[in-house]
């Protein structure tokens, strides 16, 4: 039996050869035809980073330490704070940063500091930071900033440190008092009494011993490098994006090409 051939169906068309594929080669003849298109659109974009480059201001890191008041450790603490950074911190950013800044823009007659500061508090240890971020032109700014908020939270801590002082002054005083009735004493508790207002005035001294007031360690210390984005990163950054613009420039200047001469064969 010979085969028929199978007839395609009345609504059937046959499907157009595709000419709008591209290959590797005509992605080639492409770049190669549009090359001063491509060179002008990368130049450009270069000579661009490379402006902002040169006029962008390095900006440097400053870092103050401060060691807060320390007093008796307790058992579970190898240090004793009379204030705990966190805390000393919080009055920082809720009081002092204000207070601090208006001074500085009222005198020099500003309407703004062209950085920020934050206050840190690391964790385990006895000190808190100040850090900001600015141009070395803003330097001295910077430093008298930083020197009078530690100034501020020095005198605050100060005054606590010598409040707790007066206090155990006052308790040894009266300690000793105790202790010097004891020893002339002739009751039988006297021997016990002398032992407890012994101990009792060389716990006091000992507390007294280790108050220490908070001192500033550093003020406004630059960093050796500048921060952000270096120089070398922008014109980086600013060749692969010209690269990129470069060839995409490229395909959308022959596309709007082959779209043209399709517009005028139609017409």
């Amino acid at each position: 039996m010979a085969n028929t051939p199978t007839q395609p169906p009345e609504h059937y068309y046959p499907r157009p050869p595709a000419d709008d594929e591209i290959s590797l080669v005509d992605i080639t003849l492409i770049l190669v035809r549009r090359w001063k298109m491509m060179a002008g659109v990368f130049v450009v974009i270069v000579l661009l980073a490379l402006a902002f480059a040169l006029t962008k201001a390095d900006s440097y890191r400053y870092v103050s330490v401060y060691h807060v008041a320390e007093r008796q450790p307790s058992e579970e603490a190898g240090v004793g704070l009379l204030e705990t950074p966190e805390s000393v911190v919080a009055k920082i950013d809720n009081y002092y940063f204000d207070m601090v800044t208006s001074q500085l823009l009222e005198e020099n007659s500003l309407d703004r500091l062209g950085f920020e500061t934050t206050a840190k508090a690391p964790e385990n240890v006895a000190f808190l930071t100040l850090d900001s971020e600015a141009g070395e032109d803003r330097a001295e700014q910077v430093t008298e900033y930083h020197q009078r908020l530690l100034a501020t939270v020095k005198a605050d801590q100060d005054e606590l440190v010598a409040k707790r002082r007066q206090t155990l002054e006052q308790q040894l005083a009266s300690a000793n008092e105790s202790l010097d009735a004891a020893k002339e004493s002739t009751s039988e508790s006297a021997a016990e009494l002398v032992a407890t207002y012994t101990g009792n005035v060389v716990d006091i001294e000992e507390k007294l011993a280790y108050l220490a007031e908070g001192n500033i360690q550093r003020v406004a210390a630059q960093s050796r490098e500048p921060v952000g984005t270096s120089k070398a990163l922008i014109m980086a950054l600013a060749i692969v994006l010209g690269g990129i613009l470069a060839v995409m420039a490229a395909f959308l200047a022959e596309f709007a090409g082959t779209v043209r001469k399709a517009s005028a064969r139609k017409d």
